[in-house]
């Protein structure tokens, strides 16, 4: 992995030069959440909710690169504050922005249990992933239909969303907009807010729920999540056209 400072961010900015050069070019920048000193969640395993979203941001990467988006980009630099990232993605002139994260639950709804000998936190009541947007991103009504679209695939695909972040507790009580496709309105969450372009935050799944964090450490189960995701996103890029938003994914 590539860890000194500006060195992802150049890459970056070197894979869509010619791309962003034309008019129709949907380039989709992918925040990968957290970083090695900010690592996030912790499974119910032990292990850092920015492993999983590294390994599925460059595992999207890859299928959107298969699948008529040449331009999409990782936005991953240690040492990029949230607002940054956004800035980083107006700069490689991204038409939309999908950030990934691995999800956890309030504190109240954890128990401890025992992994080779270490004691670790989780929580079996929630499972399945959620989408996030802001009203308050510019692009507050495309950045939904981002979201829908995706939603709309991953339902599809087979997967369900977690409504926990509703309920009415400390550190919940989202306002849930679709319970069918799992969106929920987060208008203060900076790398949404902040976007200059439309923007949804995906919560792949509950990495402290031990049944699911087994599930999104498969690369079998990631894939076909990738695969949903991919779709909605294709459908979302409003410079696509209409043979890319009719397209299935092709395998990978």
């Amino acid at each position: 992995m590539l860890r000194r400072l500006g060195l992802v961010l150049i890459v970056a900015i070197l894979v869509p030069m010619a791309v962003a050069a034309s008019k129709d070019a949907c380039i989709v920048a992918i925040d990968v959440g957290h970083s090695e000193k900010s690592p996030g969640a912790v499974s119910a395993r032990g292990v850092d909710e920015y492993v999983f979203n590294q390994k599925f941001a460059q595992s999207l990467l890859q299928g959107l690169h298969k699948n008529g988006l040449p331009g999409a980009v990782l936005i991953e630099n240690q040492e990029l504050s949230l607002q940054q990232r956004t800035e980083a993605a107006l700069r490689l002139h991204a038409t939309l922005l999908i950030s990934i994260h691995h999800d956890s639950v309030q504190p109240v709804y954890l128990s401890t249990w025992k992994v080779e000998g270490k004691q670790h936190r989780y929580s079996d009541r929630f499972s399945g992933y959620s989408l996030f947007y802001s009203t308050k991103n510019e692009h507050g009504a495309e950045s939904l239909k981002l979201a829908q679209n995706i939603g709309t695939e991953l339902v599809k695909a087979g997967f369900h969303p977690t409504l926990h972040h509703a309920e009415m507790i400390a550190g919940e009580n989202r306002e849930l907009v679709d319970r069918e496709r799992g969106i929920y309105i987060f208008d203060d969450l900076i790398v949404l807010k902040t976007a200059a372009m439309p923007a949804a935050l995906l919560e792949c799944g509950l990495i402290v729920n031990r049944e699911e964090e087994e599930r999104l450490s498969s690369a079998g189960y990631r894939k076909k999540m990738v695969k949903a995701v991919a779709k909605g996103i294709v459908k979302a890029c409003p410079a696509a056209g209409e043979e890319g938003k009719r397209a299935s994914p092709r395998e990978w």
